[in-house]
């Protein structure tokens, strides 16, 4: 019996801004701070690993990350996976320059390694999520110069 193939989630999203704004915005923790996690322990370099807090409704959950790949303005790819329980994904974020704008393309991957007796983590949750930090929260940051962070609701 074969094992059922899970795909990954992917999340796309053009942005009126260079290549080198959306990278900075991606890699410099005092950039994150204003559209993703505060990340104080964020550095750019293989083998880094870094935490940050996030969860919802009083529920916080410790994400522990680790660098796995950087390309300068092109990919960055880490580990992530929650203090406590088990199961292993991966983000990666890609950037596609178009003229004056750029292309981000998000894939989290291993999902369905999470415990899914933790409503917290079904697919959706990211899914929600996600779409909200790319197409809201960055494009928000990277357009208007605002942050949204706080706003999300599900």
């Amino acid at each position: 019996m074969s094992k059922k193939k899970h795909k990954p989630l992917i999340i796309e999203q053009e942005f009126n801004a260079p290549v080198e704004l959306v990278w900075r915005a991606i890699t410099e923790k005092a950039l994150m701070k204003k559209w993703y996690f505060d990340i104080s322990d964020f550095k750019l370099e293989i083998g880094a690993r870094f935490h940050f807090e996030g969860g919802k409704e009083g529920r916080c959950y410790i994400h522990v990350c680790e660098i796995l790949e950087i390309i300068p303005f092109k990919k960055l790819k880490y580990s992530w996976k929650y203090e406590g329980y088990t199961g292993l994904s991966f983000v990666t974020f890609e950037l596609y320059p178009i003229a004056e704008k750029t292309k981000l393309k998000l894939i989290h991957e291993g999902l369905e390694t999470l415990p899914v007796a933790n409503p917290d983590f079904a697919r959706d949750n990211f899914v929600g999520g996600w779409k909200f930090l790319i197409h809201e929260s960055l494009k928000e940051y990277l357009e208007n110069g605002k942050s949204l962070i706080g706003q999300y609701k599900e």
